[in-house]
């Protein structure tokens, strides 16, 4: 790959994330997808008393399908459970089949407990924080004091496997700038600013095919 490419792919990964520094929450959000290392990471911060329960939110996607075989929320609570967090400290949320359902169908679920988080931790992966956040503050129906996103941070290198290789993971992180673009036209997220090297970086990028 030149080396220019690399730079560029760098700057559009880079620009995704959120960058935010964590504090005790009230509920950790796991928007659930194909990458179980996000559940992983979403029972770490349990375990490092970031927030007294986890909800996982996430139906079949397209990205599932066929993949797992149950829900994306029923397989990462099950892998959350493996990792020591205990049953009651697990909600589910099993409808999804995008991110604002994510949002809004977790806000159902956790109404439905009475329970009305003010802080909240959504965990994703590190391409969709930027789309994430986006979507959480256009979409949650009710007042929040603080909404910080994470995820288990790596380079876009590092990022890859044999289940997620370079060719889907790149053409997922176009799709989702893409989206960042379009979507506060369509009132689905709030509009984010975008960097001109960052457009430009996007148009380098996109250009190979991805």
């Amino acid at each position: 790959m030149a080396k220019h490419l690399y730079q560029h792919i760098d700057t559009l990964w880079n620009y995704m994330s959120m960058n935010h520094v964590l504090s005790p929450a009230d509920c950790i959000f796991v928007l659930c997808s194909n990458d179980v290392r996000v559940a992983e990471y979403a029972a770490e911060l349990y375990h490092q008393n970031q927030a007294p329960y986890i909800v996982f939110s996430g139906g079949v996607g397209r990205f599932t399908q066929g993949v797992f075989d149950r829900t994306e929320a029923e397989t990462f609570a099950a892998i959350a459970r493996d990792s020591g967090v205990p049953q009651d400290a697990i909600i589910i949320e099993n409808q999804a089949s995008n991110t604002g359902e994510n949002v809004i169908f977790t806000y159902q679920a956790l109404s439905q407990r009475s329970l009305l988080p003010k802080r909240l931790i959504l965990v994703q992966k590190p391409f969709m924080e930027k789309r994430s956040f986006a979507t959480f503050v256009k979409q949650w129906p009710a007042e929040f004091e603080e909404i910080l996103v994470t995820s288990r941070w790596c380079n876009w290198i590092d990022y890859c496997n044999d289940e997620l290789p370079l060719t889907k993971v790149l053409a997922a992180l176009i799709e989702d700038f893409e989206r960042i673009k379009q979507y506060p036209d369509k009132g689905f997220q709030i509009e984010m600013p975008i960097p001109e090297e960052v457009e430009l970086a996007y148009q380098a990028v996109s250009r190979h095919g991805f």
